[in-house]
């Protein structure tokens, strides 16, 4: 099983590639992806009690509610900042139809 640190590792490779605009949060970069390491890490360990297919649907689950909860949070910005229609122009391109 990965460790949170080899986990933390490859985020950071993932992340060089596609940065994160931490811009003016008040909160330690570091910490944060070591905090979320260690909580997908705990998830993981936890799933390890379940035969390899369920297992692999937890995992997808729980990714695929974090990319959904990335994606209103990001929505929730853009209508925050008034600009619904980047709303649109953002979901075709999630979509990958730009």
């Amino acid at each position: 099983m990965l460790s949170s640190d080899e986990l933390l590792a490859l985020m950071r490779d993932v992340e060089a590639e596609d940065p994160i605009d931490y811009a003016d949060l008040p909160c330690d970069e570091e910490a944060l992806r070591s905090l979320v390491c260690t909580q997908v890490c705990e998830i993981s360990e936890q799933a390890q009690i379940l035969d390899a297919s369920a297992r692999e649907r937890v995992l997808l689950a729980v990714a695929a509610k974090l990319v959904l909860e990335n994606m209103v949070l990001n929505l929730r910005l853009l209508k925050s900042e008034d600009r619904p229609e980047c709303s649109a122009e953002w979901f075709a391109r999630w979509r990958g139809k730009t």
